[in-house]
């Protein structure tokens, strides 16, 4: 759990919830719950997502995949672990019942069926067929952008924002979730292994549709400029207090690994 925890990685999740529960003066304390059971959450899917039976990966953030550095059985058992220290830790919360159920619901829903596993389901049964770019699109919403609407919408019921603000900040993660999947698919592309920490060019030697696959080089980076445009015009209302939220969505654009 802890190989598949704290050897790196970027933290995106749970520094959205910081920042969109800054962002509406939640205090910092109380954001680090959620923020741990997303990151949680995130560590064991990509433990169960490089198992032999999924992807088969043997490298992720710069070190050997769980199944790898110790053995398959521990790394299913390692992943179901971390999912369950998650909610276990949402539930255990010094909360109110409302706030706890909140966190409770956005993070199932998007850990499910409904989310991460569904996308998952979708992007295995995709694998050597030639998808869509509206099939590809809802695959990535559900297996990337549903962890990250989660951890946007945690922060946000941490800080008691409106529902109007709730649904607006929706839509930033929802463009964030595909900008990081498009700048994903363009870096496996033009990156190398040691670069990413993760097997480079995976996406084409398993014949999967990828963004710069569908749309062309160049049009997989058009793609991501109208994103973040997008994202840049979904928080102009909040000004320099979304700034921090902001950022994050620079980096998803403009990230190296």
């Amino acid at each position: 759990m802890r190989h598949a925890v704290l050897g790196g990685g970027k933290r995106m999740r749970p520094l959205l919830v910081y920042a969109t529960g800054a962002l509406f003066g939640a205090d910092e304390d109380s954001l680090d719950t959620p923020a741990v059971a997303v990151e949680l959450i995130h560590a064991y899917s990509l433990v169960h997502d490089d198992l032999p039976a999924m992807d088969d990966d043997a490298l992720r953030r710069g070190q050997p995949t769980v199944h790898i550095a110790f053995d398959e059985a521990t790394a299913i058992l390692a992943g179901d672990a971390l999912q369950t220290r998650a909610f276990e830790l949402l539930a255990a919360a010094s909360v109110s019942a409302d706030l706890r159920v909140g966190w409770l619901q956005s993070l199932a829903s998007a850990a499910g069926a409904a989310g991460m596993c569904g996308g998952q389901a979708l992007d295995i049964d995709a694998t050597g067929q030639l998808q869509s770019l509206s099939d590809l699109e809802r695959m990535h919403a559900l297996k990337t952008g549903a962890l990250i609407r989660a951890a946007v919408r945690m922060g946000a019921l941490t800080g008691g924002a409106a529902q109007a603000d709730q649904q607006r900040l929706d839509a930033f993660a929802d463009a964030l979730g595909l900008a990081f999947q498009v700048r994903d698919d363009i870096l496996d592309v033009e990156s190398s292994s040691a670069q990413l920490g993760k097997t480079a060019g995976k996406d084409a030697a398993q014949s999967k549709s990828t963004y710069p696959a569908l749309l062309g080089m160049d049009g997989a980076k058009a793609k991501l400029a109208e994103l973040a445009t997008r994202m840049h015009d979904i928080l102009q209302p909040y000004g320099q207090p979304g700034e921090t939220l902001a950022t994050l969505g620079r980096f998803a654009v403009d990230r190296a690994h």
